[in-house]
């Protein structure tokens, strides 16, 4: 559910309240134009002292052997043939990088199964636990309810050159929520590159699923988890990309393949991006100096960009009646057809 919510110094913000197993989050989000079309981009509520992001950012003291917990876990099973994570981490980047790709296929599992077998409202304990990293609960959910966990491919992999290329651009981006929280970032007004089109960002983690077509206008699918890379800085008259697939789970988009995405889709991936780092770096303060990782410096946090929204109270009810208005629709097609058919 989306809403206007805050507006600051000449800028409008929304704020979106998404409902997954049972509990309600809320974040909020800059509306802005660029190239003559609306972007949304991910407002941080809150920043870390800067002195954390540098923790963050540099190399730890000593390489930290992490236990994830998850290695007995269904959708872990379901995707190890594609997804390993590292054995040891000397930064903080490439924990974080563990953290976005596995909680992305985390969430696709769990759709997969709300697709098969239940309703998120109707399972809440289930998709609840299966979409619940340890320690703090996962503030969003955009994958498909159609996605399927694929059986184990010899040719599906993330390797490691695309989880480096992918850990860099988590340091890109705790490098400039540093000098945001420094206080020090230029006001842009709405002026630069969405990230979706920003040079910088070329590596996207896909978070929901989107049909798309090849050079060969071959139908084909990307579903969450997979990675793109961007081969062009500007959209074209239908505000349509050309990206290139890094990795994909079997069934998905072959790797190499290059496919248009909308630039919509890929500043919606980049909101992801952002909104499970931040995730990821709160895991990393609750757990600072626990299961093996190293004492992180003050993890104490100044206001961000708006005040933390408040999810909408309705959102369960107005989902519950959408599914009961849509239930009666189908209900309604058989009764439809046969007089048609009279």
């Amino acid at each position: 559910m989306e809403r206007p919510y805050y507006n600051h110094g000449g800028r409008a913000y929304v704020q979106r309240t998404y409902y997954v197993g049972g509990r309600p989050y809320a974040y909020a989000y800059r509306s802005y134009y660029y190239g003559g079309y609306r972007y949304y981009g991910y407002a941080p509520a809150y920043y870390y002292q800067p002195v954390y992001y540098g923790w963050a950012y540099n190399p730890w003291p000593a390489p930290v052997y992490y236990n994830w917990g998850y290695y007995n876990a269904p959708w872990y099973g379901a995707y190890n043939y594609y997804y390993t994570p590292y054995p040891a981490y000397p930064t903080a980047s490439l924990w974080l990088t563990d953290y976005l790709i596995s909680e992305n296929l985390r969430l696709a599992f769990a759709a997969s199964l709300s697709g098969k077998n239940a309703s998120p409202s109707s399972s809440p304990d289930l998709l609840a636990e299966l979409t619940e990293p340890v320690g703090l609960p996962f503030a969003s959910i955009f994958a498909s309810p159609d996605s399927k966990p694929a059986a184990a491919a010899a040719d599906a992999k993330l390797t490691p050159e695309i989880k480096q290329a992918l850990a860099d651009e988590v340091k890109e981006q705790i490098a400039d929520d540093k000098t945001a929280a420094e206080g020090t970032q230029k006001d842009s007004s709405g002026n630069d590159a969405p990230p979706a089109l920003n040079p910088k960002f070329k590596i996207f983690v896909v978070s929901s699923d989107l049909s798309v077509s090849d050079e060969d206008d071959k139908d084909c699918t990307l579903t969450s988890g997979d990675i793109i890379s961007r081969a062009s800085d500007k959209a074209d008259e239908d505000n349509n990309i050309d990206v290139v697939v890094k990795s994909s789970k079997k069934e998905d988009c072959q790797v190499g393949a290059k496919v248009s995405v909308d630039a919509n889709d890929l500043q919606e991936m980049h909101n992801r991006f952002r909104e499970m780092l931040d995730t990821g770096l709160k895991t990393l303060a609750d757990k600072s100096g626990q299961d093996g990782l190293p004492k992180a410096p003050d993890t104490t946090t100044k206001s961000g960009e708006v005040p933390a929204p408040s999810p909408d109270s309705n959102v369960q009810n107005e989902l519950q009646q959408q599914q009961k208005d849509a239930d009666d629709a189908e209900a309604d097609v058989p009764q439809q057809d046969t007089g048609d058919s009279k």
